[in-house]
């Protein structure tokens, strides 16, 4: 039986190896993911990213958590953690906070590390969580460092994507520091039990007043915010505004309130049509990775290597302009 197949019938084994096998690209990983991608379009993606430091994590756990008990759904969790500098592995830390879902089939939770390239990710991550989603994962939640390009690449991959923040971190929003306050469909304020927490939801909602500036903000029930378009326009028109939610993770308050945002997300992409814009510059994007990484594959393997130096080195030596190089070592492959 392949890989495949005995994760379609619900081999956790066989799915494990077969993650290892896809995060090293290996040959088996490559046919599996072939074979497997008929099967997926149906789970739910949500990225959660944000600044170090406010309880990713642990707002990851409790979120899986509430779908298992509440919902019965399955879940994964793809940990994008940062690479150890000993080993080159993933940090497993922060997987130990999620002990509470230990020894439970309906949940699986695989890490990442980064090994220092934080952008060079995505690919991996997205043949991540299409087995995750063949294997008929109902949520799959991917948690990223939360720094750099993979916050931008995790809004690209998710359907829903939290940006957390927290207060008393030395700067009242880090996520506008770190420009990732577009990325987010639903602003989570984490540890809200701490000092500044007022101030920290205040700058995020400046900031959306000023994202978007006709829009008409107002409170809804005390913790969480949602901006609705003008009255005079028509429901139809409404776009998504992120609302903010406040959570203490570590003691499962506001869980159930951001569950019902991130379900009003749902709704929302697929009342607008969104979803399906999503999948489709989700699944673009994969698709022009894949070229273009083909591309420089078979350019490499076309082009001699010594004809490559004596480019490199006539650019270096200023005697020749990197556009000019490829033009002429492209033409010289197509010859």
């Amino acid at each position: 039986m392949t890989y495949s197949q005995a994760v379609l019938n619900g081999d956790r084994l066989a799915l494990t190896r077969l993650l290892t096998q896809v995060e090293n690209d290996m040959p088996d990983g490559r046919a599996a993911l072939i074979e497997l991608f008929p099967h997926t379009g149906k789970a739910h993606l949500i990225g959660v990213t944000g600044s170090p430091g406010t309880g990713k994590s642990s707002l990851v756990n409790q979120l899986a958590l509430y779908y298992r008990k509440t919902e019965n759904k399955r879940v994964a969790i793809v940990a994008v953690d940062p690479s150890s500098p000993f080993t080159g592995g993933a940090v497993l830390g922060d997987r130990v906070r999620m002990r509470d879902l230990a020894g439970d089939t309906g949940v699986f939770i695989r890490s990442m590390a980064t090994r220092g390239s934080l952008g060079g990710l995505a690919q991996s991550t997205a043949n991540m969580v299409q087995v995750f989603d063949a294997a008929g994962f109902d949520v799959i939640i991917i948690e990223t460092v939360g720094a750099g390009q993979s916050e931008v690449d995790v809004a690209r991959l998710a359907h829903t994507t939290l940006v957390v923040e927290a207060p008393g971190l030395g700067d009242d929003i880090q996520a506008i520091k770190a420009g990732i306050l577009e990325i987010a469909d639903i602003l989570v304020v984490n540890k809200a039990d701490r000092p500044g927490v007022e101030n920290t939801e205040k700058a995020l909602k400046s900031m959306l007043e000023l994202a978007h500036p006709a829009a008409r903000i107002f409170q809804h029930h005390g913790s969480s915010m949602r901006i609705a378009a003008p009255a005079q326009e028509s429901s139809s028109s409404l776009t998504w505004i992120p609302p903010i939610q406040r959570t203490v993770s570590t003691e499962g308050k506001g869980i159930v309130e951001l569950t019902q945002a991130i379900a009003r997300h749902v709704a929302h992409l697929t009342q607008s049509g969104d979803w399906a814009v999503r999948e489709r510059a989700r699944l673009e994007v994969e698709l022009d990775a894949l070229i273009r990484e083909e591309l420089v594959s078979r350019f490499r393997r076309d082009v001699p290597q010594k004809q490559y130096e004596n480019m490199l080195e006539k650019i270096i030596q200023r005697e020749m302009s990197p556009g000019e190089a490829v033009k002429l070592l492209m033409n010289g492959r197509l010859k």
